[in-house]
């Protein structure tokens, strides 16, 4: 069962009566100013002069609700206290100037123009007290809205056994792996093959992997003379870096070349061998055929 909130019943009743005195004040000052336009002009048009009011009151109501929206979004609109201003004081001037009518001003009481002016007075006034209430209610919505209550922070407890700190923990010695030995190069004879026979190379002096040449500015070789410059330069040991300036290519290029090289050697000398170590039939001067 929801209790009374005392508050909330009267912010109701205050509007109840802020609306309703709203409602009556605007009408009374819309009803004079509507005989104020059927007494100039307009007495032959009383729809006109019925929606002539209208003209100048809702000037009231349109910058009311403007100077409302401004105040939730926190600033100032000029153009809201103009057209506010403008509206009511056309009102209450309007409601006072239409006592006169056709009389003499010096002959009208004073008391005529009072009443004149309490309605638009009072509609204005009515309908600011109006605005105040919504602006409270909708600027008390945005509040609770935008307030986040935080959450109560999240307390985590762990159980840990508890560890004797007097007895030392004893850690086993750990065995240095034995380093291996050096490897060093076997010796290695030169190859004999039927007695005296050796197969052997001439010594070529080792080649030196100087950093690469640059070639500017020298005119490039033929792709066939390039070649037969490094094969030459491989044969008598030249090295690298003489033989791309001589080459005009890179020392990169010219260490391939070297590799190829060196495997077709080596594929002829395993070819050579193998043909030595067949046996050979002396009368007819050819290779015996292995069974």
């Amino acid at each position: 069962m929801k209790t009374f909130d005392p508050s909330r019943a009267l912010a109701i009743a205050a509007g109840v009566v802020i609306i309703s005195l709203t409602g009556a004040a605007f009408w009374l000052s819309y009803a004079h100013l509507a005989e104020v336009a059927l007494s100039h002009g307009l007495g032959k048009a009383e729809v006109r002069a019925w929606a002539w009011p209208a003209t100048i009151d809702l000037f009231i109501v349109a910058g009311e609700i403007m100077w409302l929206r401004a105040a939730l979004a926190h600033r100032v609109d000029a153009w809201a206290i103009v057209l506010t201003a403008v509206g009511s004081l056309g009102s209450i001037v309007l409601n006072v100037a239409g006592v006169t009518g056709s009389r003499d001003p010096s002959a009208v009481p004073l008391l005529d123009y009072v009443v004149a002016a309490v309605p638009p007075t009072a509609a204005l006034l009515a309908f600011g007290a109006l605005m105040r209430q919504v602006h409270q209610a909708l600027a008390g919505r945005t509040e609770t809205a935008g307030t986040v209550t935080p959450a109560p922070p999240l307390t985590i407890s762990v159980d840990r056994p508890e560890v004797p700190t007097d007895t030392p923990v004893e850690v086993p010695a750990v065995e240095e792996a034995p380093l291996r030995p050096e490897l060093t190069a076997p010796t290695v004879s030169p190859l004999v093959i039927c007695g005296d026979q050796q197969v052997w190379h001439p010594e070529v002096p080792a080649r030196e992997d100087d950093e690469e040449v640059t070639g500017a500015g020298v005119k490039r070789l033929p792709t066939e003379a390039a070649s037969n410059v490094i094969r030459a330069a491989w044969l008598t040991g030249t090295s690298v870096t003489e033989t791309a300036r001589q080459a005009t290519r890179s020392t990169s290029y010219v260490k391939k070349v070297f590799a190829r090289l060196d495997e077709e050697r080596q594929q002829a000398d395993i070819e050579f061998l193998a043909k030595s170590a067949a046996p050979w039939n002396w009368a007819k001067g050819t290779e015996v055929p292995s069974s």
